[in-house]
């Protein structure tokens, strides 16, 4: 049994989606950042960087939702979340997942709290930097989806890159233009939006926007 560390709304989600996904037994165990759980004493010693999510794996802690999706679809192979060593995806797999976590994530990051990488005096530009960057990203990734044979990030194969791709796409739901304004990326949330698993994860969390367009 799995034991995921959560908290609603939170990079966690992604986790919890492809938990649901897969159908294996876990337990969730909240640790809400809006009390600042994730820095009590208990949970630095599972996550020093405090952030959620962590997964419990065999009685050891996993770290960084990116690398947690990639162990849950090595472990789970049978899912087909990710396509198997030496095959011809294997390659485009890698570099969304990679890609998502490393400048994806870091942009939002800087839009949420732009007064990290700028200081105070300077989040107001930051801000719009992040903001800039990311509509490049949903440029990047429209394209990419108009290119694709199937539905997915990967074509035709629903993978771990959909669970976080998704997730991020979530996360711009309430900038001046959310990822949704993208015609491809808004066809193919249409799709993912629609998955009973997503559904749940919602209903389970006690989250009501977004997810019904």
């Amino acid at each position: 049994m799995y034991e995921l560390y959560y908290s609603p709304s939170t990079a966690s989600l992604a986790a919890h989606w492809m938990l649901t996904e897969l159908g294996v037994p876990f337990e969730l165990v909240l640790t809400d950042t809006a009390t600042g759980a994730q820095k009590s004493p208990d949970y630095l010693k599972l996550n020093p960087s405090g952030v959620v999510p962590t997964l419990i794996v065999d009685g050891a802690p996993v770290c960084e939702v990116a690398a947690i999706l990639m162990l849950l679809a090595e472990r789970h192979a049978e899912k087909g979340l990710a396509p198997a060593v030496g095959a011809p995806e294997r390659a485009a797999w890698l570099q969304w997942m990679v890609y998502l976590a490393n400048t994806v994530m870091p942009a939002f990051r800087a839009w949420f709290y732009p007064h990290e990488p700028a200081g105070e005096a300077a989040s107001e530009a930051a801000a719009a930097v992040a903001r800039t960057r990311l509509e490049g990203i949903w440029d990047r990734i429209d394209a990419h989806l108009a290119a694709q044979a199937g539905p997915h990030m990967l074509g035709e194969r629903l993978s771990a890159v959909d669970f976080l791709a998704t997730m991020l796409m979530r996360w711009s739901r309430n900038m001046p233009k959310p990822a949704t304004a993208w015609p491809n990326i808004a066809r193919y949330l249409a799709r993912m939006r629609a998955m009973p698993s997503l559904r749940e994860v919602h209903a389970r969390e006690g989250l009501t926007d977004w997810i019904d367009g």
